[in-house]
């Protein structure tokens, strides 16, 4: 851990174990999905203690408070005590993994292109 140190938003977000690599966290925060007290940021930005960050990485959005720096990726509950989530952050994943859950993508259940016999009954149902 390094406690003083600048560490920059992206190293920051792939040793917290938000995104599998440093170029995906890279990535992330040059499409704007993550934000540091509500401001778009870049990739070299420092990260400071206490700091609220949104962070948006595709499946998943979380709200946290920065409590450590650290630039080395390391097992899960040493990155887990990087930061603390919000508890507002908390309740809207579980509404959406509710939700998920309740309502799944009408898509999930088509596998591939439609059969021949397929085709034909989606004509004749008009859908």
């Amino acid at each position: 851990m390094t406690e003083n140190d600048n560490v920059r938003i992206d190293k920051w977000l792939w040793a917290a174990r938000f995104f599998k690599t440093r170029s995906m966290a890279a990535d992330a925060v040059d499409r704007g999905r993550v934000r540091i007290g509500g401001e778009p940021v870049k990739p070299a930005r420092a990260v400071k203690l206490d700091d609220k960050i949104f962070i948006d990485n595709g499946s998943t959005r979380w709200e946290v408070l920065v409590l450590g720096l650290s630039d080395k990726r390391g097992p899960a509950p040493v990155a887990q005590a990087l930061y603390r989530e919000t508890e507002d952050s908390i309740q809207k994943r579980e509404n959406d993994s509710e939700a998920r859950r309740l309502f799944p993508e009408p898509s999930m259940s088509i596998k591939g292109r439609p059969t021949k016999r397929d085709r034909r009954l989606i004509d004749r149902t008009g859908g």
